[in-house]
């Protein structure tokens, strides 16, 4: 497998970031709007690797606006998107604004004016090469269930019935994965398509709210999903966006097992713990006795899931399961996992270590299912 056919996305390309964010307000709420925006504004200037920011107005439909923010790279804005102060800080838009859609975009080719090249500084910061996709959208959602209702919990996850796969003509469900690490649940999703379509098709599904019902007194953090605010606030602090994800080849052998395996980091270690595991994901893609077929690293704040396909058992390979290959992987590791949160003693050394390591950051898995098995 050459380098060239490697499917690969990252936030840790260091390359400048832009966003863009589409709206369409209410009628009448315009000034509201202007107004929520300018407290906003003032506010995201001062979020460290922030650049600049543009409102802007649609010249042929005044209610749709467009947000677009430079950000120095992808992390500090993941960062500050993925906080509660952001939550906090966009609230007020929300009341303002019928419909929403955020995009993220490296920069990977830029043009100046003839007369007035780019300083070369600024050409350092764009991406280096186009990457290879396979047209698949990776998301995931995590939240946590009162303590004691895990069981429960797991057996309503397990018993639903899967929506239908197809959502539109360009939106297609591709495959669901769910797994529970002690009262923590984390669903995987992949999407060819358009991400929130497919995350609003199976909110309006019958028996995916059925569920979402069902589970609601056992969640640590109450929700009514039934009120469009409170909905926007538990899927914003549930969401765990994938920062990284590197495949060997598009397609999907039929000899992989999926697994999701859990890094606690300690307060604040989070980003860096998951650019860790996404270098080693890098290295171990170049190899072609690699077992692992793609993985994907999702990290919000100190939480870091890693879902990997494996070619065999996962306990084959241990240290190249979890990302420890590096010489200096387990010493980095120790310093930025909350080892006391996983149950282990440190960063592993022996063979006993490792194995234990693994089996406690093993997720277990509740239900993964394909669109085929739909």
């Amino acid at each position: 497998m050459t380098t060239s056919e490697r499917v690969s996305q990252s936030a840790f390309d260091g390359s400048r970031l832009r966003v863009v964010l589409l709206l369409d307000l209410h009628d009448g709420a315009q000034k509201q709007f202007l107004e929520a925006y300018e407290q906003l504004r003032n506010q995201v200037a001062s979020v460290p690797g922030h650049i600049s920011d543009q409102l802007c107005q649609s010249i042929e439909n005044p209610s749709q606006w467009l947000i677009t923010s430079e950000w120095e790279s992808a992390p500090p804005f993941l960062a500050w998107v993925n906080s509660e102060e952001h939550v906090e800080t966009v609230q007020p838009l929300h009341s303002c604004v019928r419909d929403t859609r955020s995009l993220r975009f490296s920069v990977l080719r830029e043009t100046g004016n003839i007369s007035a090249p780019l300083p070369q500084s600024e050409k350092g910061r764009l991406q280096a090469t186009a990457r290879v996709g396979d047209g698949v959208v990776r998301h995931a959602l995590t939240f946590t269930v009162k303590p004691g209702s895990e069981p429960m919990v797991a057996k309503i996850l397990a018993g639903y019935s899967s929506p239908q796969a197809q959502v539109d003509e360009n939106t297609r469900l591709r495959r669901t994965s769910l797994f529970m690490h002690g009262n923590r649940v984390v669903r995987a999703i992949e999407v060819e398509g358009d991400l929130m379509a497919a995350l609003r098709h199976v909110s309006r599904q019958p028996e995916v709210m059925a569920v979402e019902e069902a589970i609601n007194p056992y969640l640590e953090q109450d929700r009514d999903l039934s009120d469009p605010g409170s909905a926007r606030v538990f899927f914003t602090r549930a969401a765990l966006p994938a920062v990284h994800h590197v495949s060997v080849g598009t397609g999907e052998p039929s000899d992989v097992e999926r697994h999701a395996l859990f890094y606690p980091a300690k307060s604040g270690s989070g980003m860096a713990l998951a650019r860790l595991l996404a270098r080693e994901d890098e290295a171990a893609a170049d190899d072609p006795a690699n077992p692992i077929h793609c993985s994907t690293i999702f990290q919000r704040d100190d939480i870091v899931v890693r879902l990997v396909d494996v070619r065999g058992s996962i306990e084959d390979d241990p240290v190249l399961a979890l990302g420890l290959k590096g010489d200096r992987n387990g010493a980095v590791l120790s310093r930025l996992l909350d080892a006391d949160a996983l149950g282990v003693d440190g960063a592993p050394t022996t063979e006993k270590e490792i194995s234990r390591f693994l089996e406690r950051s093993d997720m277990q898995l509740i239900t993964d299912r394909s669109s085929s098995a739909s």
